[in-house]
């Protein structure tokens, strides 16, 4: 791999929003063989991220912030190592990277800190956290709303995974009763975590007072939640999803929110990122939603920039670690 003027290579890090990279890992050990630049801004298409990194032979990606298309790939004929927050990024293609000899890698990370910001979404729905903290700080009526009870209620997982099975724990220690459903969930696996098994989507839609999503997003779970499902939801019911955008119309809970087809919605996810300002989830009524910060912790930053230095130093070593693809 050949350096820039200073012999070193040159290693972008990107969409570092919070200027936290460089605090949250040592990247000391790299000084001698890299230079690092940091964007803190997010590079809105392909021609601004062409621009800003088009003479780097490294990259660090947080997360799907920036996508990593085969049009992009052969855009950066610099690059040779592309690094991930996390072990899997749908956004990156890897096997165009593969073409265009890019070794992608992973860092650590862990499932903690998305369970933990479901329930934050679910309690702030259910008790109306942001209307009443609001009215309190600018002087507002004071209690205005009525909340929604856990216990006794329905907690419904669609996916019962690493993080839904967290979220269920949580759940039955509210004293929720807990169903799941997914196309591969056996009646086994939810026997383990003391989950009923829902017979079918439309079960779990019909019976669920909180529905919380953890499947991946894949051919058959993209637009799998569309008018027809939210439909099927009781109005007093809630949506979350935590997991991936794409898995709910987001026209359709617009229209489900706005038409009072459920009591609310929350949302980590959106199909465009950062969230267009004209969006209308900004504005749609009972709807929570927040930045993507299902993984924006410290402990997580820490594993992904500490991994970052090290999948570096293996990859310069020759012998790269947490390869991808």
């Amino acid at each position: 791999m050949a350096g820039g003027e200073t012999g070193k290579l040159r290693c972008a890090v990107l969409d570092d929003y919070q200027g936290v990279a460089l605090s949250t890992a040592d990247w000391s050990p790299l000084a001698h063989a890299v230079d690092l630049h940091v964007v803190r801004r997010h590079l809105g298409d392909e021609d601004a991220v062409v621009a800003e990194i088009g003479d780097c032979e490294i990259v660090v990606a947080m997360r799907e912030r920036t996508p990593f298309p085969a049009s992009l790939l052969a855009r950066l004929p610099r690059l040779r190592l592309l690094i991930t927050s996390g072990m899997r990024n749908a956004s990156i293609d890897l096997a165009a990277a593969a073409r265009h000899g890019v070794t992608v890698c992973g860092t650590p990370s862990n499932s903690e800190p998305p369970a933990e910001l479901t329930w934050a979404l679910i309690l702030g729905l259910a008790r109306h956290v942001v209307e009443e903290g609001s009215a309190l700080r600018e002087g507002g009526p004071w209690q205005r709303t009525l909340g929604a009870d856990l216990y006794g209620q329905r907690l419904g997982l669609l996916g019962l995974g690493r993080i839904g099975a967290k979220v269920a724990r949580v759940g039955q220690a509210f004293g929720m009763e807990v169903s799941a459903w997914s196309r591969h969930l056996t009646a086994e696996r939810a026997a383990e975590e003391g989950v009923h098994l829902a017979a079918s989507l439309d079960e779990l839609l019909e019976t669920s007072d909180f529905l919380s999503i953890h499947v991946q997003l894949g051919d058959r779970t993209r637009g799998l939640i569309g008018a027809p499902q939210l439909k099927l939801m009781r109005p007093t019911a809630y949506l979350v999803n935590t997991s991936r955008s794409a898995i709910v119309d987001q026209d359709a809970l617009v229209q489900a929110l706005q038409e009072g087809w459920i009591a609310g919605a929350g949302a980590d996810v959106f199909d465009t990122e950062p969230l267009p300002a004209a969006h209308p989830l900004r504005t749609a009524p009972n709807f929570l939603g927040l930045p993507h910060l299902g993984y924006v912790t410290r402990r997580n930053y820490e594993g992904y920039f500490q991994g970052a230095v090290e999948d570096i130093a293996a990859y310069l070593a020759g012998e790269p670690l947490r390869v991808l693809g």
